[in-house]
C-alpha cells in the first residue's frame, strides 16, 4: 500500500477496474504530490486511460479508493470534477466555433461567473498565444493552437489538479515542446498536472513516472532513477550499413540480452560490461562492418522497452 501524505493531491489505494471478465485496471496504487508533473507511460491498452477516468470520477471503480484533491472519485464525484480540469487526446473543442466562443462555451460549462469570465478569456488568450486568432474559427487553427486552447480551456476555472490524456497527440516536435513549456509554467504555479502520452522523450520532462503494463504498474520513479535501475544491464550503440544483417547476427547470441532498432542504428542491451567482445565477435563472423560500437547511458525508451520485454518473457513462461 502506498502511504497518503497530507499533501497528496492524488491518491489511489489498491485501484481495480474491471469489464466483465477483463481487468482493465490491476491493483494500482499511487501517490502525487501537489504541484508534481507526473507521467503515465505505457502502451495502448496498458489502463492508463481508464484509471485518468476513474480519477475524474468518469467511470466507477470496481473496488479500492481513489481521492482526488481530497475528494473520494466513488462518493464524491461532483466535487472532484469541480475541482479538475481534464484534456483528452481529442481536443474537446468545437471546430465550428470560433475562438473566443470556445472560451466562452466552457466558461459556463465549468462555472465561472460572468463578471471573471472576461479576465480568464484574456488570460487563456495570452497564454496560448491566440490574441489576434480570438475570431478564427477554431477548425482553421494548426494543430498546435488548437491543443493550446484545448488546455486553455480545461483550466478555464483555475481547478488545483489538470489531467491531460494523450494531449500531444498528433501534433509536430516544435508543437509538442511548446505544450511543454505551459505545463512547466503551470507546475510552477502550484498545479498538479497528471499526463498520459506514449512520447518517451516526454516522459524526461516529468518529475516523476509511472510504468503500465496490462493494468498494473510495473515501475514507478523519477526518469533518472528508472534509467539509473536500468543500469545493471549494459548498452551499446552500433551503427552499421547492414542493420538487418547485425540484428540477424546478435539475436539470440549468449551474452546479447536485446537489439533493437534505434534512430539509424541499433541498441544492444548486454549482460555484462564486456558484452562488446561478443558483439565484435558475432558480427566478424557474419562479415559484418562496424562503424561504430560504443557504451552509452539508456534512453527512457530503452527503459521502456527493456521492462515491457521483461514482462512479456515473464507472461510466456
Amino acid at each position: 500500500m502506498v502511504p497518503q501524505n497530507q499533501d497528496s493531491a492524488v491518491h489511489i489505494e489498491n485501484l481495480v477496474k474491471r469489464f466483465g471478465d477483463f481487468v482493465a485496471v490491476d491493483n494500482v496504487s499511487l501517490d502525487v504530490a501537489r504541484g508534481e508533473i507526473f507521467g503515465f507511460l505505457g502502451p495502448n491498452g496498458a489502463g492508463k486511460s481508464t484509471t485518468i477516468r476513474i480519477m475524474c470520477g468518469l467511470l466507477a471503480p470496481s473496488s479500492g479508493r481513489a481521492t482526488v484533491g481530497g475528494f473520494d472519485v466513488a462518493k464524491q464525484s461532483e466535487l472532484v470534477r469541480e475541482n479538475i480540469g481534464y484534456m483528452s487526446q481529442k481536443f474537446s473543442l468545437y471546430d465550428d466555433l470560433t475562438v473566443e466562443e470556445n472560451i466562452e462555451f466552457f466558461g459556463g460549462v465549468y462555472g465561472v461567473s460572468p463578471e471573471r469570465l472576461p479576465q480568464r478569456q484574456d488570460y487563456v488568450l495570452k497564454m496560448a498565444s491566440l490574441e489576434d486568432k480570438r475570431k478564427d474559427v477554431t477548425r482553421d487553427l494548426p494543430g498546435g493552437l488548437k491543443q493550446r486552447l484545448a488546455l486553455g480551456c480545461a483550466i478555464l476555472h483555475e481547478p488545483p489538479i489538470l489531467f491531460l490524456d494523450e494531449p500531444t497527440s498528433g501534433v509536430d516536435p516544435v508543437a509538442r515542446r511548446n505544450f511543454w513549456e505551459l505545463i512547466y509554467r503551470l507546475s510552477q504555479a502550484g498545479h498538479t498536472i497528471f499526463v498520459t502520452t506514449h512520447y518517451m522523450d516526454e516522459a524526461e520532462y516529468c518529475h516523476r513516472v509511472a510504468l503500465m503494463y496490462a493494468g498494473r504498474v510495473i515501475a514507478l520513479g523519477s526518469p533518472a532513477e528508472l534509467k539509473q535501475s536500468f543500469g545493471a544491464r549494459h548498452l551499446l550503440m552500433l551503427e552499421t550499413t547492414d542493420l538487418l544483417g547485425a540484428m540477424r547476427a546478435l539475436q539470440g547470441r549468449q551474452g546479447i540480452v536485446d537489439v533493437a532498432v534505434f534512430g539509424s542504428g541499433l541498441h544492444i542491451t548486454v549482460a555484462e560490461a564486456r558484452g562488446s567482445d561478443e558483439v565484435r565477435t558475432a558480427l566478424s563472423a557474419a562479415r559484418i562492418k562496424i562503424d561504430s560500437l560504443e557504451p552509452i547511458p539508456p534512453s527512457m525508451e530503452d527503459v521502456f522497452v527493456g521492462l515491457i520485454e521483461e514482462q512479456e518473457r515473464a507472461v510466456a513462461k
